[in-house]
């Protein structure tokens, strides 16, 4: 069999796991462009290592297969990256690499809320790499410590305390990043009126929209803004004259809202994209708006650079 015909063999059934995959890439490294990377990585490996693969173990059994090899690959990854974040930190300053992952990109089997929200994220990063390995396949893929121990080929009693200092750290820093609420008519709602008032340049009414602690953060930046009146200025800066005309498209990213916005600024014929707003909810408020520069999101979200 010609390597040609080999990977036809195993073709599909690999790409049927490729969402799943992704996910837990993300999870790994915080970032969708990396994850993208490692999942292809991942893809080439199992090409590459196909004899080691059981068929006997069935559906179940290949998921698990490649779930080790993507692990291990993101390891490898994260080995030569260095990146580890030293303390909790409410701005994602030390975590200059995440990004946002759309929505669309994801599926309910395995990517939910409460293990694919921004907060969530920016706990596990904290997380030494082999620690984290550890608390995703025990926590988030519900592998045994047996399982995890042999994914990465370390001892069972090695794989147990790892967890038991993951868990440790991400109780310990489970308030500086909240994770959002299930998602809600009045969740749609405060999107579709946070879109209206940008659009409408009424800052009044975008300020309405603020609950009383709201956090403002935009990564890779070190600036954290807390509270209503810290954003004031943020928000009247953004409406003044001056500044142009705001078209936003709402969307959803890591199982929160989120809006896309463009730019017309004076004198342009066109709305240029400009940034990626991503929406934590509570009670009927925003709570939290993390701020993403849009202009190398176009794949991931499949949205325009330009609007008429």
């Amino acid at each position: 069999m010609t390597p040609q015909h080999a990977y036809a063999t195993v073709n599909l059934p690999l790409e049927q796991h490729r969402s799943a995959l992704r996910a837990h890439c993300y999870r790994m490294l915080g970032s969708y462009s990396d994850a993208e990377d490692l999942v292809q990585e991942t893809m080439i490996r199992a090409w590459s290592a196909q004899g080691s693969y059981d068929p006997s173990t069935g559906e179940v059994g290949l998921r698990r297969w490649l779930y080790r090899i993507a692990t291990n690959a993101c390891l490898d990854f994260l080995k030569s990256a260095s990146r580890r974040v030293s303390s909790a930190s409410s701005s994602f300053s030390e975590i200059s690499w995440i990004q946002p992952m759309p929505d669309r990109l994801l599926d309910d089997e395995t990517a939910s809320k409460e293990t694919i929200a921004l907060g969530f994220l920016a706990l596990i990063q904290m997380l030494p790499a082999q620690q984290r390995a550890v608390y995703l396949c025990r926590e988030v893929l519900g592998w045994t410590a047996a399982e995890t121990a042999e994914t990465l080929e370390i001892s069972v009693a090695a794989a147990n305390s790892a967890l038991q200092r993951a868990r440790e750290t991400v109780d310990r820093n489970a308030g500086t990043h909240p994770m959002p609420s299930e998602p809600s008519e009045s969740e749609r709602a405060v999107l579709a009126a946070f879109i209206d008032a940008h659009q409408r340049g009424d800052a009044a009414a975008a300020f309405a929209l603020m609950r009383e602690d709201i956090r403002v953060t935009m990564p890779p930046l070190p600036a954290v803004y807390v509270g209503r009146d810290s954003i004031r200025p943020l928000l009247v800066q953004a409406f003044e004259a001056g500044m142009g005309e705001w078209r936003l498209v709402p969307t959803m990213a890591n199982r929160m809202p989120a809006a896309v916005s463009y730019l017309r600024a004076p004198g342009d014929t066109a709305f240029r994209l400009f940034k990626i707003d991503v929406l934590r909810v509570v009670d009927g408020t925003v709570a939290e708006i993390t701020t993403f520069d849009g202009r190398g999101m176009t794949t991931a979200f499949d949205i325009p650079e330009v609007l008429p």
